[in-house]
């Protein structure tokens, strides 16, 4: 049984980095899903696939990695909420990760969002991770 399924999602795929694996396969859920979505569009994976063959699902992540260095293009994954300390921001106090140049997901009251979304819509929520 996990107890954290966003940290079990987060080491799935930072395991397979370390692998050089360029597929991996993770229990589905809908924030699993939407988090996946987020880091397709900020270009830190190839593609993604959610297969619903069985009651939980699977989400098929195809990792994206450079052609000439075969380093990968997520350096970082970070969780920043733990079930054990719960890590809130307003708008306002939205961490920058990286200046910038990374991406903190956050689980808002409008959906879950890129912390530069959040900031765009003025609403805050819970820090899951820190990407880049």
């Amino acid at each position: 049984m996990v107890t954290d399924p966003i940290a079990d999602y987060l080491t799935r795929v930072r395991n397979a980095i370390l692998a050089g694996h360029k597929l991996v396969e993770i229990p589905a859920s809908n924030l699993k899903k939407e988090m996946t979505k987020i880091l397709h569009e900020q270009g830190y994976i190839t593609n993604y696939k959610f297969e619903d063959n069985d009651k939980q699902g699977i989400i098929k992540i195809a990792l994206k990695y450079d052609r000439i260095t075969n380093e990968s293009a997520i350096r970082s994954l970070e969780r920043a909420s733990k079930p054990g300390l719960r890590k809130y921001a307003g708008s306002k106090e939205l961490p920058r990760v990286i200046n910038g140049l990374g991406v903190a997901i956050v689980s808002t009251s409008k959906g879950v969002m890129t912390d530069k979304q959040a900031r765009q819509e003025n609403v805050g929520g819970e820090v899951l991770c820190y990407v880049y």
